[in-house]
């Protein structure tokens, strides 16, 4: 009777053990899982804090049900049944109002100094170009940062960044007429 005690106990120990280690692989896989994705975008959007959600506000319209189930013939051009002016129904969420178009008269000095040594016809292509490159580098050089729990986007674009107070300083030392820059956040 003993050796059948002693038999059990051993199976019931070797049960708890294979019980263990497969909640050690199950945890070690949801864990794994975790960590895997696909591509993701340069911002990590997930709420540090306790404010509120920038996404709950938006209006949205209530559900129509269409008089048929077939799907209308396509039309290129066409206003979207969803969105019939998606433009106006953002500025209005916005609480804004749509403009006539144009350069406002408050702002044609500005864009006459900002475009007085010419323009380049195709700079966005350019620039999507050279970004999507960058993009490209960082994401093959910095593939290890998410340890580091910082947002991608901040490391991407490091080299870009510009440091204020290094840059008055530069100024300054150089005579220019500085204002104070405002605190850091």
């Amino acid at each position: 009777m003993a050796g059948q005690q002693d038999r059990t106990r051993g199976d019931a120990m070797t049960h708890r053990r294979i019980a263990r280690r497969c909640a050690l692989v199950l945890a070690t896989a949801a864990t794994l899982a975790g960590c895997a994705g696909g591509e993701r975008g340069l911002h990590q959007f997930s709420s540090s804090g306790n404010g509120p959600d920038a996404f709950a506000a938006m209006p949205a319209r209530p559900l129509d049900m269409p008089q048929t189930s077939t799907l209308p013939a396509p039309t290129p051009g066409a206003v979207n049944r969803a969105d019939r002016d998606p433009v106006g129904e953002g500025i209005a969420a916005l609480g804004g109002t749509r403009s006539t178009g144009g350069i406002p008269a408050s702002d044609a000095g500005l864009i006459a100094q900002a475009s007085r040594n010419g323009t380049a016809p195709g700079i966005r292509a350019t620039l999507a170009q050279e970004d999507a490159a960058l993009r490209s580098r960082s994401r093959t050089l910095s593939a290890g940062g998410w340890l580091r729990g910082s947002d991608r986007y901040f490391r991407t674009y490091a080299r870009q960044a510009l440091d204020a107070d290094a840059e008055a300083a530069r100024f300054r030392a150089a005579g220019v007429p500085t204002p104070s820059a405002p605190p850091g956040n």
